[in-house]
């Protein structure tokens, strides 16, 4: 099977535990580029942070983005959105606000958050992804209904933080419940994520797919969190990082070595050094 995409998670997979990019995954991105292969991020932070590390990976491609809802490579000029629309938005903030967690509603312009009192360690979890605040403005508000209110939003996501894993189970099911036109999607034991109906990962990996003519028998994904499930299962060759949940290791092909252990670049030398350049394979086919 020659594999033509390489679609990877950031936060667990590229990035080391302390946020860190290893020269390693640089050289790998750059080693895996130069054999013709298309590389994109598929994550769920928001556009501004997942371009921002791009720049620095030097990958000039389309991003999957607000974990599905915002694919683009432009800003401006998105290949897709998909939103919550402002009334919407604004019911699941005021049911949200009946319970004890930290809420974001993250545009892929600018972040607004509740200040409701959190421990710091999970403060730091929700700042971690945030890109330059020049050029991604984020607010913090006392009452996010009220802001809402006045300033009314349709995002691609909402966040929600909690330090009580079976308060976040009861408010996924509330959610779900009483608004079944969106996905409260559940990225860890601490975090949920609301997006519009039939937005995923790997729904707009498949997008993205279709608008290259990739399928994704050609597509090496590489993953670690519970939302990478899905798109790991379908593609030619998932791959589930040493540090992943045993739910995702289990949907996975191949088990690569943790973040903190160069698990993108063992996994991305080890297998694509045997794959010659596409143009190359492409030549010899019509040879």
């Amino acid at each position: 099977m020659i594999y033509r995409l390489l679609a990877l998670n950031i936060d667990g997979t590229l990035l080391r535990s302390n946020g860190r990019l290893q020269s390693s995954t640089k050289e790998a991105i750059e080693f895996v580029q130069k054999k013709d292969v298309y590389v994109t991020l598929v994550t769920n932070r928001h556009f501004q942070s997942a371009k921002k590390l791009a720049k620095a990976l030097k990958i000039d491609n389309i991003l999957i983005t607000h974990s599905g809802a915002f694919v683009a490579n432009r800003l401006d000029q998105p290949l897709f959105v998909k939103r919550i629309p402002e009334e919407r938005t604004f019911n699941i903030v005021q049911v949200l606000e009946n319970f004890p967690c930290n809420i974001r509603i993250v545009h892929e312009r600018f972040s607004i958050g509740n200040r409701k009192k959190i421990s710091s360690n999970l403060m730091s979890k929700m700042l971690l992804n945030t890109a330059d605040p020049l050029f991604y403005p984020i607010q913090f508000v006392e009452s996010l209904g009220d802001t809402l209110r006045d300033d009314p939003v349709a995002t691609p996501k909402i966040d929600a933080f909690f330090e009580d894993r079976n308060e976040l189970q009861h408010v996924q099911k509330v959610i779900q419940d009483a608004f079944p036109e969106v996905e409260v999607i559940q990225v860890n034991q601490e975090k949920l994520e609301i997006v519009s109906k039939g937005v995923s990962k790997a729904s707009s990996l498949q997008l993205l797919g279709k608008h290259l003519g990739i399928n994704l028998q050609e597509m090496v994904v590489i993953g670690n969190s519970l939302d990478d499930l899905e798109m790991i299962a379908q593609a030619g060759l998932g791959v589930a990082m040493g540090n992943s949940p045993i739910e995702v290791k289990r949907s996975a092909d191949w088990i690569t070595r943790s973040n903190d252990d160069q698990g993108v670049s063992y996994m991305v030398k080890e297998h694509f050094r045997k794959q010659h350049r596409i143009k190359f394979l492409e030549r010899m086919k019509h040879d």
